[in-house]
């Protein structure tokens, strides 16, 4: 558990805690910065999902000590999901490339060095990183780098693509079973058809896109009108990361 680290976005405050390792943001900072009213609603939103929030005693700039509401990293980006203003994009792709990396580096959030400090600290670095072995390179590397490639594309993909993107990023996931995780997600169902269908809830939200599909008739040669191809947008593969990243430690901790 480290000392309260504070950072600004836009020149407003931010407060983050590190706890075994993992940066811990509080929510009141979160809701403050996206422009989303009563921190407390979605406070008990995050809560049903369980294990992404928690009680931390914060101390105010009055020296008063208070219990405070603090989100790991899934949870903070649930949160950003749900804010509607445009500097949300921006806000977590800072925190993705900048904040996350230097949290975890030095385990508070610091202002740009100078080339020379940077050139020492990548050498030290690159010292460390030989150091190490194989598997414990992979464990530390951050995966807010992959996101954020993801992050700079348009369009939407597949479901194949979207969990070849999501198992990059972590997620435990393969063509087929994110089939069924969109199906328990009530995001896809059955046609009579067999085939897979968006429910109109998940594309209003941006979350699907069907693509229409057709072929030509080998024998009559007409056109032939096909079951449209559910895709997933750049936002639902977000909000798929989010949600089966929670899953799976969920399941893990159970397990």
């Amino acid at each position: 558990m480290s000392a309260l680290a504070v950072f600004e976005f836009d020149g407003r405050e931010v407060r983050t805690v590190t706890i075994d390792g993992e940066p811990w943001f509080v929510l009141a900072d979160l809701c403050r910065v996206l422009g989303l009213s009563n921190a407390s609603t979605y406070a008990a939103r995050l809560a049903a999902i369980g294990e992404v929030t928690r009680m931390y005693p914060i101390t105010d700039a009055m020296g008063r000590q208070q219990q405070s509401t603090i989100v790991n990293e899934p949870g903070m980006y649930e949160v950003v999901i749900r804010s509607d203003k445009p500097e949300a994009i921006a806000f977590r792709r800072w925190i993705s490339t900048d904040v996350l990396p230097s949290i975890r580096r030095t385990g508070s959030y610091a202002v740009p060095e100078t080339p020379e400090q940077l050139m020492a600290r990548a050498l030290i670095q690159a010292q460390e990183i030989v150091a190490r072995r194989d598997e414990q390179i992979a464990v530390l590397t951050p995966r807010a780098e992959a996101w954020d490639e993801l992050a700079s594309a348009e369009g939407d993909y597949s479901v194949a693509d979207a969990a070849k993107i999501l198992a990059r990023a972590g997620v435990e996931t393969g063509p087929q079973r994110l089939f069924e995780q969109l199906a328990s997600l009530r995001w896809i169902f059955r046609g009579r058809d067999g085939k897979w269908r968006a429910y109109a809830d998940s594309v209003a939200a941006g979350y699907l896109a069907e693509r229409p599909q057709s072929h030509h008739h080998p024998r009559t040669g007409e056109l032939v009108i096909d079951p449209p191809q559910v895709r997933v947008t750049l936002r639902g593969t977000e909000r798929l990361r989010v949600r089966l990243g929670v899953l799976s430690a969920v399941e893990e901790v159970s397990a």
